[in-house]
């Protein structure tokens, strides 16, 4: 078997499968240690107490899939079009919700494609190879990986750039027992620049290539389920649902593609973003309305949690009040919490507070009393 024609195929495959780039790399990841447990032992991780799991796979490839030789790496771009960075951001009224979540969960998506390029593999073989997809589900370096595979360096926010794409595509992995050349990586070219790390809203980028995940947007508002501390909430604006700060003042984005997957296009649902609309959904509407994207993963009460906070962070509206009060009853107390904050900072903001009538008086009493307005 020729190894390099293989290899080549493997490439071609990719990119009539929808992968924008294709590489592979060796399983020698042990140099990744000394970083990766500092980050650990700095508690950066948060409460994501998988990340100090199995971490001995995570430096060995094959300890994770059997016989494992190399690792090929790939890139899926998710840019929908009419993207709207800026002007989302600019209304406050409405909910920013990071770009790789506004179409349909990538995660199955790509594990299929990945599927089919394994198949396309073993067919050119002419046997069952010792093969496994990856997309985000194990313990697995995907960042460094795609670094030694040539798929992109990694960026002074942590994430993996491209000189062709910037940094809004997703990673796969697709390990395999075949000795297969392996790619060159890519010069690291961040040079001077710390665009990232003066935009980043909450200060989460603690210095170049150390993220501390407790102070990231996205990490509080999809991967956190508790109370997020007082000091962050009003930095967070409206971003209900992820942050792509570091991303929009990164240069290189400016050479991101427009995804051609329908699947990432943003769905109808949400083509609405008002805030006081979404803050009404009810559990059974927000889960059909989610089917199949990976918001729906953080739950109604997260996802009414977020939206509580970005009420909170917008302008003084007797309407928002009035929704957040109207859900204090039901709350549980992590929600509960965010909603008298949220009440709070709206009272703070009347234009008429000195001369404050009954409903405010009694919202007043709400905050003070920290439970529902019937307790």
């Amino acid at each position: 078997m020729d190894l390099n024609d293989l290899s080549q195929h493997i490439k071609q495959w990719g990119k009539e499968l929808g992968f924008q780039k294709v590489g592979i790399c060796d399983t020698q990841l042990e140099n990744q240690q000394p970083a990766y447990q500092d980050w650990l032992d700095k508690d950066y991780h948060g409460e994501l107490d998988y990340m100090q799991r199995n971490t001995e796979k995570r430096y060995h490839p094959d300890q994770l899939h059997e016989q494992t030789q190399r690792i090929i790496s790939v890139r899926m771009d998710y840019l929908p079009k009419d993207a709207q960075f800026a002007a989302n951001l600019a209304q406050t009224d409405k909910a920013y919700i990071s770009r790789y979540a506004l179409g349909r969960d990538y995660h199955k998506l790509m594990r299929q494609r990945l599927k089919q390029l394994s198949q396309k593999i073993e067919d050119y073989c002419s046997e069952k190879l010792m093969q496994r997809p990856f997309v985000d589900s194990a313990p697995v370096l995907e960042r460094p990986i795609a670094e030694k595979a040539g798929i992109g360096w990694t960026g002074k926010h942590t994430l993996v750039l491209n000189e062709e794409a910037g940094s809004l595509f997703f990673l796969g992995e697709l390990f395999t027992c075949l000795p297969l050349p392996v790619d060159k990586p890519i010069e690291n070219q961040c040079g001077e620049c710390v665009a990232c790390i003066t935009i980043c809203p909450t200060q989460a980028i603690v210095a170049p290539y150390q993220l501390d995940a407790r102070r990231c947007i996205s990490y509080l508002t999809i991967e956190y389920a508790g109370i997020i501390p007082v000091e962050l909430r009003s930095k967070m604006g409206n971003r209900i649902y992820g942050c792509d700060d570091c991303q929009l003042a990164c240069p290189w984005n400016r050479f991101a593609q427009l995804s051609q997957e329908e699947d990432f296009q943003r769905r109808d649902v949400i083509e609405n973003s008002s805030l006081i609309h979404l803050f009404s959904w009810s559990e059974e509407q927000f889960l059909e309305r989610f089917a199949g994207s990976a918001i729906r993963r953080i739950g109604h009460q997260q996802w009414l949690r977020n939206i509580a906070v970005a009420l909170g962070n917008a302008p003084y509206s007797l309407e928002v009040i009035a929704n957040l009060e109207a859900h204090l009853p039901l709350a549980e107390p992590v929600l509960a919490e965010h909603i008298a904050w949220a009440i709070e900072q709206q009272i703070a903001r009347d234009p008429d507070l000195s001369n404050n009538n009954r409903k405010t008086e009694r919202l007043i009493r709400i905050i003070e009393k920290g439970m529902p307005r019937d307790a």
